[in-house]
């Protein structure tokens, strides 16, 4: 008897239809010389910092246990907000645990899904439930379709196989609750507020405070552009010169325009081809996210959930994949795909070049197709056929059996001597693939002229101003995600993709295709972003955690978390053990609980929320540490004494606070930086209940 052990109920189900008759069980199903149950996805989680170290005196979050590094990293049954085992994760867990160890049972397969987090759950029930060592081996599916279940039960690996892919699961987990645990819990000691402090989270929320910030501190420059718009036989013509000048040289630019109309201006070159445009390649999960994001303002949880639901139903495949490309073994497959889609009116043919099957370019799934598996309109909801129809449509583009001809004219008109213009246009002659995607493409029409016609021009200076940068939207993003140390401006002009593909396979990426959502989706509920139709804006709780956490000396940025990608990335690659990339995290959070030891001998320190500071100068009442400043715990009552944590974009430490109120005056303080941004040095002075400056 065989045992598979599902990630979830739906996945159970979509594989006993691939099997055959099967009768439904207490928590399992049997049929045809299987038995096939599931989890709920994670029944464990790993244990949390009490379960290594004992309660703390108090009973709460405490710096006595911190930080915490376990010698050996535990997993215990999920628990819930009350702290306590859920029911129904208990119950399903013992199915599991008697399941595998009933003497019929002679083989267990692990059906987790197809990625890192899949194959860890399952790893987990089984490590945890069996009592005797079985053949163990892995089912691994591209879509949840009942031929693909069947085909994929006869060409079943051993488990072992899929070692690197444990190993990179469980490193990344490791590496996540060490950052998680030991820096939220810190954070948020330090400031009273629950800050989430994550390896991926941090950096997220820090790109956009530095967008936000960069816009908000934008100060634009007027300039002057010469422009031309006249009209030559009815048709007008813009032209723009490449000289710009300041706000200040307005007379030179009168200057240079009445050089360029004093020329003459005449058409000097026209060339026209006829070119074959490509169509846009197939979808990986973010690049299917973008244009949902970009085109129908669909936020990335909302389009994840309805990919997620089409590929548990059958009708495409695994969705969290980062790769537009397939896989050379799937030639086959993908050609009796086409012979259906052709089938249904669709003009499609097989093409079998690099543009789309590429090995090299795809870690451990293909790109996002459609399956044989064609729904009924009737089947799906609004915002399901949509995005059904998204993949399926670019999928057709790919394999259109008609090229998109173009013809594309660039012409040069020059004003004498000065300066020449190159005006590009491009007319599609044949729709080709954009009968069912059009990838973008518009025409663009130019003036029709002829070499050696004259053009009329009128060149006039017209005053712009500089632009600030632009919020991220969920295409940018991505992008910037994908590979944060790449030029949005190149990201997006960018035609060769191997940069990208490097950056994802060696780890520079923050997140990964199957997490990335999830920590995005965590920051909107943190309410540290928020996203508003497709655009993403800190918000005021994101700008206090990224600030905190700089004045705390916590630099979680990209460099830090990409280095940790990559480590996890050798580990996936079997050039690390996972020992050494826990390691890595361990060394980097020792450093900050080691500053935090230095700076608290130093005029940087801050304290902890609560610390006492001392007597309040106005009612006599206690003042301590808060998450603004020092303030007196009399508010409630009406004392409005506070000294803010920060002044004139210094921080003020908790000793300084401490002598404020100890003997009225702070130590000589450096790094104030005055309205005009000049930086001074000056002692706190407390008078009449209120701080004043003493040089």
């Amino acid at each position: 008897m065989t045992l598979i052990i599902a990630e979830k109920p739906s996945l159970a189900r979509n594989i006993a239809a691939g099997i055959g008759k099967t009768t439904r069980r207490d928590g399992y199903l049997e049929g045809e010389g299987y038995l096939i149950t599931w989890a709920f996805g994670h029944l464990f989680s790993l244990c949390d910092i009490e379960d290594y170290t004992g309660p703390t005196a108090e009973g709460r979050w405490s710096m006595e246990n911190l930080p915490c590094f376990p010698k050996e990293f535990r997993f215990q049954l999920r628990k819930g907000a009350d702290k306590q085992v859920d029911s129904g994760v208990e119950r399903q867990f013992q199915i599991i645990k008697n399941l595998c160890n009933r003497e019929d049972v002679d083989r267990i397969v692990n059906a987790g899904d197809a990625d890192r987090e899949g194959e860890i759950i399952i790893r987990l029930c089984v490590s945890h439930g069996l009592e005797s060592e079985k053949p163990f081996y892995r089912l691994w599916l591209p879509d949840q379709t009942p031929e693909t279940v069947a085909q994929a039960l006869l060409e079943m690996k051993e488990e072992k196989e899929y070692q690197s892919l444990a190993d990179e699961g469980f490193a990344r987990t490791y590496v996540d609750w060490l950052y998680g645990v030991n820096l939220t819990r810190y954070a948020t000691l330090k400031t009273g507020v629950l800050l989430r402090v994550g390896r991926v989270i941090v950096p997220i929320v820090k790109a956009i405070y530095d967008r936000d910030k960069a816009i908000e501190h934008f100060i634009p420059e007027i300039y002057y552009a010469l422009i031309s718009n006249k009209e030559t036989n009815g048709e007008a013509v813009e032209l723009t010169s490449s000289k710009k000048f300041d706000k200040n040289s307005l007379k030179k630019a009168e200057e240079y325009a009445a050089l360029l109309n004093s020329q003459e201006a005449v058409v000097a070159d026209k060339k026209q081809r006829k070119t074959t445009l490509k169509p846009s390649k197939l979808f990986s999960l973010s690049k299917l996210q973008n244009l949902l994001g970009k085109k129908y303002k669909m936020p990335m949880e909302e389009s994840l959930k309805l990919t997620q639901e089409l590929y548990e139903a059958g009708y495409i495949t695994y969705p969290r994949t980062n790769s537009e490309y397939l896989a050379t073994q799937e030639k086959g497959k993908i050609k009796k795909l086409l012979e259906q889609i052709a089938s249904l009116g669709y003009e499609v043919a097989f093409r079998g070049d690099k543009g789309v099957f590429d090995d090299s370019k795809i870690e451990s799934h293909s790109a996002l197709t459609p399956t044989h598996r064609i729904p009924k309109k009737e089947n799906l909801s609004e915002k399901q056929m949509l995005v059904y129809q998204t993949i399926f449509r670019r999928f057709a583009a790919v394999f259109c059996a008609e090229e998109c001809i173009a013809e594309k004219t660039e012409m040069t008109i020059k004003a004498g001597e000065i300066e020449e213009f190159k005006l590009k246009g491009t007319v599609i002659r044949r729709q080709g693939w954009m009968k069912y995607d059009d990838g973008g493409q518009k025409n663009k029409l130019l003036p029709n002229l002829a070499v050696g016609d004259r053009v009329a021009i009128e060149f006039a200076p017209k005053e712009k101003e500089t632009s600030p940068p632009r919020h991220y939207t969920i295409e940018t993003l991505n992008n910037y995600l994908k590979n944060p140390f790449r030029e949005e401006k190149a990201a997006a002009e960018e035609q060769d993709d191997s940069e990208e593909y490097r950056a994802i396979f060696e780890g520079l990426e923050l997140g990964t295709e199957a997490t990335r959502t999830g920590i995005i989706g965590n920051a909107v509920k943190s309410r540290y972003i928020e996203l508003k139709k497709d655009t993403y804006r800190l918000l005021p709780d994101g700008a206090y955690l990224i600030e905190e956490l700089e004045r705390m000396g916590i630099a979680m940025d990209k460099y830090k978390t990409s280095t940790l990608g990559q480590a996890l990335k050798k580990v996936y690659r079997g050039e690390m053990q996972v020992e050494e990339s826990v390691a890595l995290a361990q060394a980097e959070i020792q450093e900050i609980f080691t500053k935090k030891e230095q700076t608290r001998a130093t005029d940087t320190d801050t304290g902890f929320f609560g610390d006492e500071v001392g007597p309040c100068p106005l009612c006599g009442g206690k003042v301590v540490k808060g998450r603004y400043g020092y303030g007196c715990l009399a508010y409630k009552e009406g004392c409005k004494f506070r000294i803010n944590s920060v002044i004139l974009q210094r921080t003020i430490p908790l000793s300084a606070a401490r002598n404020l109120l100890a003997v009225g005056r702070s130590q000589k303080l450096s790094g104030f930086i005055s309205k005009n941004g000049k930086s001074f040095d000056a002692i706190l002075r407390l008078q009449d209940g209120k701080i004043i400056f003493d040089f």
